[in-house]
């Protein structure tokens, strides 16, 4: 029998040789998170798992068809710095950045990996991205703000507080460099509303607890703007606040369950969630240029009524009413 005729009858019975007809496993993809928290904190779990839980929805499977390698904050700035060095260097498909800082660190520790950042104020304005259109680069991703929120801030203490003459804004400038930006909103409805803003820079965890008790003695009113490191001392601010008996403003639903008084802000998990499908597209073949930076479509009023009754205040019903969460 001739050579092809055999070949002909083996392929006709499946007898093929498996390795000429089996096919090529998939490649497994590798994808970083990097986050601007501690990995104990709450939260911040919460939206790695909704990350996670979001590419799973998609088709991608950790230790199946995707590998992710988690890093965290640690236990400072130098600490995210080096895991972003070191994510940098594992030639990955695709990074998260969760949050300003963890996306700086990024921002200097490469200019080629593709980075989808959350949870990001001012992506421009901190040279992330070029434009929200057309970010340009290796970055793009999810804006945190549209910073006229900060006037909804002043507005909606006061509303509780309807005897207040004076906030105190409280930043800390090394996670939030972007907070100059909320400021002329600040100061626009505090004019509206007859309110007397002050200014108070709070740069080190040590420093919150006796920042906050000098505070008591001036205000009728925090406004908290956001940042990693508030938000990694929520507990802190929340029972420090509380004992001093100061009505306080939050930026995320979070800090209400906490036991916080009041926030206003975008849904975290939500922009979690859609940060998965922009790694989906890159590991599909999208290049970062083509994403546009999305900024929040959907905010959440949340009022914690337990709090305000220690407070002694009372909830107006038109304040109410407009509320998307109330804790009982």
């Amino acid at each position: 029998m001739r050579r092809r005729e055999f070949i002909r009858l083996l392929g006709a019975a499946g007898l093929w040789p498996l390795g000429a007809t089996a096919q090529q496993p998939q490649r497994v993809r590798q994808v970083g998170v990097l986050m601007s928290y501690l990995e104990s904190e709450t939260e911040a779990q919460e939206w790695v798992r909704v990350f996670v839980q979001a590419l799973q929805a998609l088709g991608w499977r950790d230790g199946v068809n995707l590998k992710l390698h988690h890093r965290w904050r640690g236990a400072g700035p130098e600490v995210l710095q080096a895991n972003a060095a070191e994510l940098a260097g594992l030639k990955l498909d695709a990074v998260l950045a969760g949050a300003t800082p963890a996306a700086m660190a990024l921002k200097r520790a490469t200019q080629s990996v593709p980075v989808v950042f959350a949870n990001v104020a001012d992506p421009v304005g901190q040279g992330l991205v070029a434009a929200l259109a057309q970010p340009g680069g290796n970055m793009t991703g999810f804006g945190a703000f549209e910073f006229s929120i900060a006037g909804k801030w002043v507005q909606g203490l006061k509303e509780l507080v309807p005897s207040a003459r004076q906030f105190s804004i409280i930043v800390n400038p090394e996670t939030a460099p972007f907070y100059r930006n909320f400021l002329p909103f600040i100061e626009k409805a505090a004019q509206q509303t007859g309110i007397v803003p002050h200014l108070a820079p709070i740069q080190k965890v040590d420093q919150i607890g006796d920042a906050i008790e000098q505070l008591a003695k001036k205000t009728q009113g925090l406004v908290v703007l956001p940042g990693a490191q508030f938000t990694t001392n929520k507990e802190l601010i929340v029972s420090t606040v509380a004992r001093l008996g100061i009505p306080a403003m939050y930026s995320y639903s979070f800090w209400v369950k906490t036991g916080g008084l009041i926030s206003y802000g975008f849904d975290a998990n939500d922009m979690f969630r859609r940060a998965a499908n922009y790694v989906d597209r890159i590991l599909k073949g999208t290049r970062t240029q083509e994403l546009p930076v999305q900024l929040p479509t959907q905010f959440q009023l949340a009022i914690n009524r337990k709090t305000a009754k220690a407070l002694g205040l009372t909830v107006p019903p038109t304040l109410l009413a407009r509320a998307d969460e109330v804790i009982e």
